[in-house]
């Protein structure tokens, strides 16, 4: 690990409950090893996997409040599930507080919860190494997406997306409209490639 990211390990640990800070290792650890496997640089992933959650530990309050203070746009679905907000926030805070300059980071960060249309690898390794981390238990089909993580990244986002989806309507919860266009774009891309395995499973 370089000193840059030693650095930011020894702020966060300052600002993050140890709770955070654990899923903060895990999915630094599980995007560093996901970008091994998708030939992605080690470093970009190990860092966006230590920053993607370093506005998560403050009040919804203060997230739409810094939000506005920093003219970051909220969503409908922002207003009234705030904590969605950390992304954004923390995409802005990885650039003006930790001095990462490289945009992938920064991009990666920001969309890291909802997903989006085309996601770079980068994006795509953060958005699943978030969700599979060692420490996480408590999400369906987890050995499944775990596994395919390391397949077919692609299948691996979809299949999370899809997730999501359910449990929003489920709770009867305001859709992020982004969530929605990064599954039916994922899922479209599956459906006309004949090469990914076991796309059947999104059915």
């Amino acid at each position: 690990m370089n000193e840059f990211a030693i650095n930011i390990r020894e702020k966060l640990k300052k600002k993050l409950d140890e709770r955070r800070y654990e899923h903060t290792l895990g999915v630094a650890y599980t995007a560093a090893c996901l970008a091994m496997r998708y030939g992605v640089d080690l470093k970009q992933a190990e860092l966006a996997g230590l920053l993607h959650d370093c506005a998560k530990c403050m009040s919804d309050t203060d997230k739409v409040l810094k939000c506005r203070k920093h003219h970051i746009p909220v969503t409908a679905a922002e207003r009234k599930n705030p904590s969605l907000l950390h992304a954004k926030l923390g995409a802005y805070y990885a650039k003006s507080k930790y001095g990462v300059e490289d945009e992938e980071i920064i991009s990666a960060i920001a969309c890291h919860t909802t997903g989006k249309p085309a996601m770079t690898t980068l994006e795509e390794i953060l958005f699943i190494a978030d969700y599979i981390e060692p420490d996480r238990d408590k999400a369906p089909d987890l050995a499944v997406i775990r596994s395919l993580a390391f397949q077919d990244l692609k299948l691996a986002v979809a299949k999370v997306l899809e997730g999501t989806i359910q449990y929003v309507k489920k709770k009867e919860d305001v859709m992020d409209e982004t969530t929605l266009q990064a599954y039916r774009y994922y899922a479209h891309l599956l459906e006309t490639d004949t090469t990914a395995p076991d796309a059947e499973l999104l059915q």
